[in-house]
């Protein structure tokens, strides 16, 4: 600590990231990247972008990504936001939207971006817990909020919620904002996309580090209600007016466009996570349902701690939180299928020892 510090930095709780290790021939299953790569057309027009118009300022408004992400959606430009990775779309929906009188609604188990952001921009904030099953009781946020944020599917359980439960909670809250974060969705889950028509109070948080493999560029979008997307827009012209580079942008235009890329991609990943479940519940792991490109797991008698430490040993890296309610469990990224054979085959050596 440093008597040069301002007042909150004392008090921040910083998010942690998952290790990026450079072990060569590592498993890396700690970070929820996918492991395929990103469309071939998205790295070829990033190649083309390299040139001297990289001395140029890019575009402020990323127009071109924006016109591509809402024909994508049935949307109009004006209802999208982009930024430098979900996060910063997060980082300026808490400052922008999310801050009023009465407190900000999240579940207790969730992104723990969340409460760095709350704690960072002053939002009061009422934890909700899940149920014994971590799932959502909706019945739990029929209170007065000044706003409410779920990530659907949630983080880091993977359960996601259906389209009724979400039109449900936005038709109890007309006054508030209802943020849905959508970074997993393309795995399964239901998009409230359709919803942004019916309810001005929706702003849904959508990225392309995960399902369009572009962790490394930085790129995500907020779409919704002009009015939402304004509040957003102003907060980032007083912040950074070019959160996203020129080879971001036309790297996420391409990556947006190229629809087959991103079907083929996401199809092996639940396909592939799928027969990952199967393999671990024979081991007697309890595998909570999962709609993303990750599992939670628990093993019914070894401690979470000691199989992370030693699948590490064997050059295969998952994640573990250490909050009380969830520190037996085990985060798993889906990776290739020759992966998650590795990953099956250390569990089993552990396992029989």
């Amino acid at each position: 600590m440093s008597r040069y510090w301002s007042d909150i930095v004392s008090k921040l709780r910083p998010y942690i990231a998952g290790e990026q290790p450079r072990i060569p021939g590592l498993v890396k299953l700690n970070t929820n990247e996918n492991p395929y790569g990103p469309s071939p057309k998205a790295i070829e027009a990033i190649r083309q972008a390299t040139d001297d118009r990289l001395r140029l300022y890019p575009d402020p408004a990323a127009t071109e990504l924006r016109e591509a992400i809402a024909a994508r959606f049935g949307l109009t430009a004006e209802q999208v936001f982009v930024g430098n990775g979900s996060d910063e779309v997060l980082a300026h929906t808490f400052q922008a939207l999310l801050n009023h009188d009465l407190p900000l609604l999240y579940p207790d188990v969730t992104y723990s971006f969340y409460p760095t952001y709350s704690l960072l921009y002053g939002v009061e904030t009422i934890e909700i817990p899940l149920d014994d099953q971590f799932r959502m009781r909706l019945s739990d946020y029929d209170r007065p909020c000044g706003a409410i944020i779920i990530p659907n599917p949630n983080a880091p359980t993977g359960i996601g919620l259906p389209l009724a439960g979400i039109e449900a909670l936005l038709a109890a809250h007309p006054d508030a904002v209802v943020v849905i974060d959508e970074a997993y969705v393309d795995f399964g889950g239901e998009s409230a996309v359709p919803l942004i028509s019916r309810y001005p109070n929706l702003l849904v948080i959508q990225t392309l580090s995960k399902s369009r493999s572009f962790a490394g560029l930085r790129v995500g979008f907020a779409l919704g209600h002009r009015d939402l997307i304004e509040a957003l827009v102003r907060v980032k012209d007083s912040f950074n007016s070019y959160p996203l580079d020129r080879l971001a942008q036309v790297g996420a235009t391409a990556a947006i466009k190229d629809e087959a890329w991103f079907e083929t991609c996401r199809r092996k990943i639940i396909t592939s996570r799928e027969n990952l479940v199967r393999e671990l519940e024979a081991l007697d792991f309890e595998v909570l349902p999962s709609q993303a490109n990750f599992i939670f797991v628990r093993h019914a008698s070894r401690p979470g701690v000691a199989l992370q430490a030693a699948l590490r040993e064997r050059d295969v890296l998952i994640r573990r939180f250490a909050e009380p309610r969830i520190s037996e469990f085990l985060r798993i990224s889906i990776g290739t299928d020759a992966e998650c054979a590795r990953l099956v085959a250390a569990l089993k050596e552990i396992l029989a020892a």
